[in-house]
């Protein structure tokens, strides 16, 4: 439960849902960890304490992962109060469901700023700021680039895009010691869930996936968990679909 002692790790979009799981997961690990929030500051301070009051370290700081000068200052503020940086997780995200009729520019730029762009540009500045080999990127996609869902072209394109910057950069940092992986969840309980589909439509999908359920924020943290660790070394430049076995 401590393979993480000493390291600090950022998560993006970590005031809820998956994101929290990851953030507490990490921390329960023994790890630092900075929770990534673009607006709801109190819930991302909820995980904080959380955290605290389970013995581990945690800060909350805000970034819009849509506003490039956002994720410079969140990795400046990071070094300054940690000097050294270990984790990247990229979880912030946004989806909006329009259907190809009802979809425009701004549609389309909105998503990718903060679900392709944002990323993007926090794995540069991770990579700049990773102390050594070790360091992980842990990316999180989403099981809908291999189930698709109606009305979700644009978020679709936006996850596959990801993965495959998770692929190509891996090469990039494969020769420093430095992993890159990305996490595709499968229809997990949150907020964005909700919003996506109807008690009908979850049902639906539980029908269909051989474990007979949803995901929890907790499953995810648990791959991720495992990425960011030791054990998760020798796996670089892979997208692992955790959906409970629904393809």
């Amino acid at each position: 439960m401590a393979g993480l002692t000493g390291k600090v790790a950022i998560v993006t979009g970590g005031s809820r849902g998956i994101g929290a799981g990851i953030a507490r997961r990490l921390a329960a690990d023994g790890a630092k960890v900075v929770v990534g929030y673009a607006q709801r500051e109190e819930a991302a301070q909820q995980v904080v304490r959380r955290i605290e009051q389970s013995g581990g370290e945690a800060m909350a700081l805000q970034a819009d992962m849509g506003d490039l000068r956002a994720i410079e200052r969140l990795f400046t503020e990071v070094m300054d109060r940690f000097r050294r940086l270990d984790i990247l997780v990229n979880n912030a995200a946004i989806a909006e469901r329009l259907s190809l009729d009802s979809l425009d520019a701004g549609h389309f730029e909105r998503m990718f700023h903060v679900n392709v762009r944002g990323p993007l540009f926090a794995m540069q500045q991770a990579a700049r700021h990773f102390h050594g080999p070790g360091c992980r990127i842990i990316n999180l996609s989403s099981g809908i680039t291999q189930v698709p869902a109606p009305m979700a072209p644009v978020y679709a394109a936006t996850k596959a895009a990801l993965e495959n910057l998770t692929r190509s950069i891996a090469h990039d940092l494969g020769p420093r010691g430095i992993t890159v992986n990305a996490v595709a969840p499968g229809a997990t309980e949150s907020d964005m869930l909700d919003a996506f589909m109807s008690a009908e439509q979850k049902q639906q999908v539980i029908a269909s996936t051989p474990l007979g359920r949803l995901g929890t924020p907790e499953d995810i943290a648990a791959v991720v968990a495992f990425l960011a660790s030791e054990e998760g070394g020798w796996i670089t430049g892979q997208v692992i679909y955790a959906g409970g076995g629904l393809r």
